[in-house]
């Protein structure tokens, strides 16, 4: 059978059969907000036991499409189908409840709470005493159902502990267990190995696998095309809200999937960037270090220069970013921005100074999402439209100036002044919160994890800005766990472990193999 569908008609489901039939169907679904289409006629099915592979660039749909099917939104017109009978989900519980389980890139859990009480949250197991009117929750048969779930994940923790204690990983298998306590036929899930390590990586992947010899069908939204592959038996690939593409995975190279999901050939991913001659030093870090977090950390960074730091999960990177941006404290050591020192400075005097701090955690860190995309954009410049004697803002400037910026990262959204962040795609997000530190013209620029959890489209978009940044003369800081594209996009890479630099390397040094073994420990270098 064809893997490409029409845009504009209902694309052919793949053949039924006794070991695979369709579980759930989706003909002809429409979606629109503020007036603009999000969703058009999207077509498919899902075989019970199998794996559906869901992709596109953020803004192509995906969230939206599965937020239909978890029951969080409705659908403007088309039709669903659940095991041959019509599902329309009025609201998420009414999904749980016909067995639809949808665990999001940010997870719902309650982190004050334990796992056994995020497990059964709605459901708590109760008991009478005597002849008292309301019963009690049944604390013995809540801890033993949950352990009993959290050996179904293979998570040998205490089912007491709380949410806060516990790993990405670790949390990441709560919400599984959470689906398998409702019995969900089909589990959705949604960019899930965003903030796992490889080994937990790992074990999600066997979960699933799992998962689905036990009868459970898969939808799994994810930008790292190689797992989609791996996991997958179909593949829906989405462009602006239509089917550009659905059939078997075999039908679809990753070279045919970024292509259907951008509409063109990324020939080159990373942007052409000659040698670059090194201008005066704008950060210099000399010998940082806070007991069981850094130690001894020098670095210079130049003007026009983007340097790069690898490392694995827990090698001090973030809390290095932070350090530098004076979240958190340092015990010893100088930090000079232009040559003046700022150890001792807040974060409020470092943006005023020149620096700029992209975080890892765009939506609890790096975003006001009730607020506008206007109002996020200006966060960091408000000071630049306030105008004397009374310092009111202007807010005609600074419209401009937002949009200016909205325009220049290619920010996709109905309206800037009257759309909340939190509407935006996570790629949308990446973007709003870049526009925020282009508007206020830093000349220090850190950069933690910029690309996470955004598409092909959007990185390749995300590279050009930054590679902008320092041809306009700024000084990155770029940190990634993803070597491929330090090695892509840096002129300098420090390699760190266990709170310390291990390695620095030139360009004309760069090697996979090399950067990983300095982050491991295997052949430390001076």
């Amino acid at each position: 059978m064809s893997s490409i569908v029409s845009a504009h008609g209902p694309a052919s489901f793949p053949p039924a059969s006794s070991e695979g039939t369709p579980i759930l169907q989706c003909e002809k679904i429409n979606k629109s907000f503020f007036g603009i289409p999000v969703l058009r006629d999207v077509s498919f099915s899902v075989r019970r036991g199998s794996a559906l592979g869901v992709v596109g660039e953020n803004g192509a749909g995906k969230s939206t499409l599965m937020n239909i099917l978890g029951g969080v939104v409705r659908p403007d017109s088309g039709t669903l189908h659940l095991d041959g009978q019509p599902y329309q989900p009025r609201n998420p519980a009414d999904a749980s409840r016909h067995g639809i389980a949808f665990i999001h890139q940010e997870l719902n859990l309650f982190a004050n709470l334990s796992i056994a009480e995020n497990l059964f949250l709605d459901s708590f197991p109760r008991r009478t005493l005597g002849r008292l009117p309301t019963p009690f929750i049944c604390r013995r048969t809540l801890r033993n159902h949950a352990q009993r779930l959290l050996a179904d994940v293979d998570l040998r923790l205490p089912p007491d502990l709380l949410i806060e204690d516990l790993s990405p990983g670790e949390r990441q298998l709560v919400e599984i267990a959470k689906a398998l306590a409702l019995n969900a036929r089909v589990i959705i899930f949604d960019e899930p190995t965003t903030s796992l390590t490889a080994h937990e990586a790992e074990r999600l992947f066997a979960l699933i696998e799992r998962l689905r010899a036990q009868g459970a069908s898969i939808l799994y939204i994810s930008h790292i095309l190689g797992d989609v592959r791996r996991l997958c038996d179909a593949l829906l690939v989405l462009r602006d809200g239509e089917v550009v593409g659905f059939g078997p995975v075999a039908d679809f190279p990753i070279p045919r999937m970024i292509s259907l999901m951008v509409g063109r050939d990324v020939e080159r991913l990373y942007p052409a960037r000659p040698p670059v001659a090194r201008g005066p030093a704008v950060l210099e870090a000399r010998g940082l270090s806070q007991p069981g977090v850094i130690h001894n950390v020098h670095f210079t960074l130049h003007a026009g220069e983007i340097l790069g730091v690898a490392g694995l999960m827990g090698s001090g990177r973030t809390e290095l970013a932070r350090i530098l941006f004076g979240l958190d404290p340092c015990e010893t050591g100088d930090l000079l921005l232009r040559g003046e020192p700022i150890r001792n400075c807040s974060p409020r005097e470092r943006i005023r100074r020149g620096m700029a701090f992209l975080t890892e955690n765009r939506r609890e860190e790096g975003l006001l999402m009730d607020a506008s995309v206007a109002e996020n954009i200006a966060l960091a410049s408000l000071s630049a439209f306030a105008r004397s004697p009374l310092r009111l803002l202007d807010f005609s400037a600074m419209n401009e100036a937002t949009a200016r910026e909205a325009d220049r990262v290619r920010l996709r959204c109905a309206s800037i002044r009257r759309q909340a962040a939190k509407t935006l795609s996570g790629g949308n997000q990446q973007k709003a919160v870049l526009a925020k530190w282009l508007l206020a013209s830093p000349a220090v620029v850190v950069l933690d994890e910029p690309t996470r959890g955004i598409d092909i489209g959007a990185k390749h978009e995300v590279y050009g800005l930054i590679a902008e940044l320092a041809a306009g003369g700024a000084a990155v800081l770029f940190i990634s766990s993803e070597i491929e594209e330090l090695i892509g996009m840096c002129d300098r890479i420090l390699v760190m472990r266990q709170g310390e630099i291990r390695a620095a390397l030139e360009r004309r040094e760069f090697d996979q193999e090399r950067i990983l073994r300095a982050a491991l420990g295997e052949g430390d270098e001076p």
